[in-house]
């Protein structure tokens, strides 16, 4: 989110962010909502950790309770930080050292040192809308990167 985040910045202002860092949207809290002021817009957020918050979620927006611009959601809590694709450690382990934590910082630390830290400069990703996709915004990346939502009652047999 926060990679996506960065672009919303530069793409609505036409300037470069300054400060990268979106602090209000991280954490392992099972949901974190934020509400990120870019010029004159607010651009409501929300972070889900696990399906069952996840459902909570999409809840609110199903009844109309919530506005959200963005969603993310982690089927793990804590997100691929404590996934299922992590090395397992012991009990003992987990009892005396904060596995999660020290994941988190090294993650942080990570994207504080990459060259590459917004979306839209990901030279891959240029190469795909180049290609494939087109503009950012025009009817095939709409038509591919967006969803909607359908109630389940339209599925049931």
């Amino acid at each position: 989110m926060e990679a996506a985040l960065r672009t919303a910045y530069e793409l609505i202002t036409g300037n470069e962010l300054k400060k990268l860092e979106f602090e209000s949207v991280r954490g392992e809290k099972g949901i974190k909502k934020a509400t990120i002021e870019i010029e004159d817009k607010q651009i409501k957020v929300a972070v889900a950790h696990g399906l069952k918050n996840a459902r909570k979620i999409m809840e609110e927006i199903k009844n109309g309770t919530a506005d959200y611009s963005f969603v993310e959601v982690m089927a793990c809590p804590g997100g691929c930080i404590m996934g299922g694709g992590q090395p397992i450690k012991n009990s003992k382990t987990r009892m005396t050292v904060d596995v999660a934590g020290k994941r988190a910082t090294a993650m942080y630390s990570i994207d504080e040192r990459s060259t590459i830290r917004k979306s839209h400069e990901n030279p891959i990703l240029k190469e795909i809308y180049k290609e494939y996709i087109g503009n950012p915004g025009e009817h095939k990346a709409h038509e591919l990167l967006h969803t909607h939502y359908t109630p389940m009652e339209e599925y049931r047999i």
